[in-house]
């Protein structure tokens, strides 16, 4: 996510050659798979330990 996040504030900032600009894009896209990837994993674990049902996350305060 680290990765990702840095990826498009190099992006945003308009100082990537186009060249260079393609690249980072393949990466974030690939590194948006994964992570989405992971949350799906993560979302089945929990419907399996909450009888299969997502229940909408709360942050404890």
């Amino acid at each position: 996510m680290r990765e990702l996040e840095a990826l498009v504030s190099q992006m945003e900032s308009g100082q990537m050659p186009l060249t260079e600009l393609m690249e980072a894009y393949r990466r974030g896209a690939a590194l948006l798979s994964l992570c989405q990837e992971q949350l799906q994993a993560v979302e089945a674990q929990v419907r399996l330990l909450d009888d299969g049902v997502l229940k909408p996350w709360e942050p404890q305060a």
